[in-house]
């Protein structure tokens, strides 16, 4: 399962940030703790395993209340997360459950 591997790679140390990830948490002032505990204590929320290069997940975390989706993906091969992207979701694209997707 992603999520254990994911929570497996993190607590070992084993996590790769993306240009993109590290540009977009400066811009919202998310930090690097927040989406560790995110990926650790979190919510798998949405998995794809077909995606490329890696399988992915969608987690979903709180950090002070405030909701905080992190896009990863796992190379169980060489046993490495990366992280792409981490925002804080809204109510235009969002249920307030913050999980589900509005269609």
């Amino acid at each position: 399962m992603l999520k254990d591997f994911i929570v497996e790679t993190v607590n070992q140390g084993r996590i790769r940030w993306q240009r993109h990830a590290l540009e977009r948490m400066m811009e919202r002032n998310i930090f690097r703790t927040d989406v560790k505990q995110v990926l650790v204590k979190g919510e798998l929320i949405e998995e794809h395993p077909d995606d490329s290069p890696f399988p992915s997940g969608l987690f979903l975390g709180y950090i002070n209340d405030k909701p905080l989706h992190v896009v990863v993906g796992g190379d169980k091969e060489n046993k490495w997360c990366y992280v792409v992207t981490a925002y804080h979701p809204d109510l235009e694209h969002f249920e307030p459950d913050f999980k589900t997707r509005k269609k």
